[in-house]
């Protein structure tokens, strides 16, 4: 496989790691009981907070630039965070396998740091 389909296939993985990560925050804030206002409000804010981080640290076109070294790092933390999320939930498994996903895509930024700065329309 050339390192391109790798580089490619990493910026795909990121992205869906990115959107899975939101719905486990979400999943986690619906889950943690309460009333049905207490819930919705938990799994509606936690997500956007999390989108509103990720835009202002991590994401490629951050306000706030965190470098490649900073953004695959910073990703990883919320990566993680949310594995935790799904973990606590009891969702074992999935967080097991989603947790191994974000330290590979991770890891992959670090070797490649170059590869956020391509990709899609950039």
């Amino acid at each position: 496989m050339s390192r391109v389909v790798v580089h490619r296939a990493n910026l795909v993985l990121r992205f869906l790691l990115e959107l899975v990560a939101l719905a486990a925050f979400g999943y986690w804030g619906w889950t943690i009981g309460g009333g049905l206002f207490a819930r919705a409000t938990v799994a509606a804010a936690v997500p956007a907070t999390v989108a509103v981080i990720w835009a202002t640290f991590i994401s490629p076109r951050a306000r706030i630039p965190s470098g490649p070294v900073g953004r695959a790092v910073l990703g990883l933390v919320v990566f993680l965070l949310a594995a935790g999320a799904l973990w606590s939930r009891g969702q074992r498994g999935l967080a097991i396998g989603y947790g191994a996903l974000a330290v590979v895509s991770s890891a992959l930024m670090l070797v490649w740091p170059e590869q956020e700065t391509g990709g899609f329309g950039r």
